[in-house]
């Protein structure tokens, strides 16, 4: 089965070697299911020429924001209203998340309330849900016929689902806590504030169900699991 991925950003350059870039992170996240990937960097000008070409997509996190004008964005939001009209699944994560709800007819911000990062939990129907954070952007208001399925007070839109074949997380299943710590060291001082980080940082060993929702998302990918 091929899993397109939508690059729509690289991870910092020191951490590319060691860790991987953002299509990688997918791509050790998912393995063992018989996937095999190919990678578009659309963040880079290059394009899938339609949905067919893939059984599955997955459109990836981003430094960028969706409402920047970038070349590359309006292009990716017609791909994605493409997909999702193509039936084929769909995940979105982070940037991948907001850019789905906006390509959809929702609105993204850059959040008032400031950053979310690292070790975060959320309320999914009752039940909790851990993943590492990094973010302040936020879809702020909901495209028509998307259903949330999990937020907390800060990020009340944190996963959200559209019919049964489009399913998008803010946060980030793939950022394993080496990861996190790449980000708080490259990308987080001076931009984020230090008692976030300082308290990530501290929270980067305790656990996160990261292997529960890369089950979901290989079987939502499969067809196995409805959004």
């Amino acid at each position: 089965m091929k899993i397109g991925i939508l690059q729509t950003g690289h991870s910092p350059d020191p951490l590319i070697a060691p860790l991987g870039d953002y299509d990688q992170l997918f791509e050790n996240l998912l393995g063992g299911n018989g996937f095999v990937f190919e990678v578009f960097p659309v963040v880079d000008g290059v394009f899938p020429p339609g949905p067919e070409v893939a059984d599955g997509w997955i459109v990836t996190g981003s430094r960028h924001g969706v409402y920047e004008d970038h070349p590359w964005i309006p292009p990716l939001e017609q791909m994605i209203r493409d997909i999702k009209a193509s039936g084929k699944p769909l995940i979105g994560v982070c940037f991948g998340h907001q850019i789905i709800a906006q390509a959809l007819g929702g609105k993204v911000e850059k959040f008032a309330g400031g950053w979310s990062v690292g070790r975060t939990e959320y309320d999914m129907g009752g039940t909790p849900v851990v993943l590492n954070a990094w973010h302040q952007d936020q879809v702020t208001e909901l495209p028509e016929g998307a259903r949330v399925l999990a937020g907390n007070d800060f990020c009340q839109n944190a996963i959200l689902a559209y019919d049964d074949n489009v399913w998008t997380v803010q946060p980030h299943p793939e950022f394993r806590p080496t990861f996190i710590k790449g980000l708080i060291d490259t990308r987080g001082h001076g931009v984020v504030p230090e008692p976030l980080l300082e308290q990530a940082e501290d929270q980067l060993g305790v656990p996160v169900d990261n292997d529960r929702i890369a089950h979901f998302m290989a079987e939502f990918l499969k067809g196995k699991r409805s959004a």
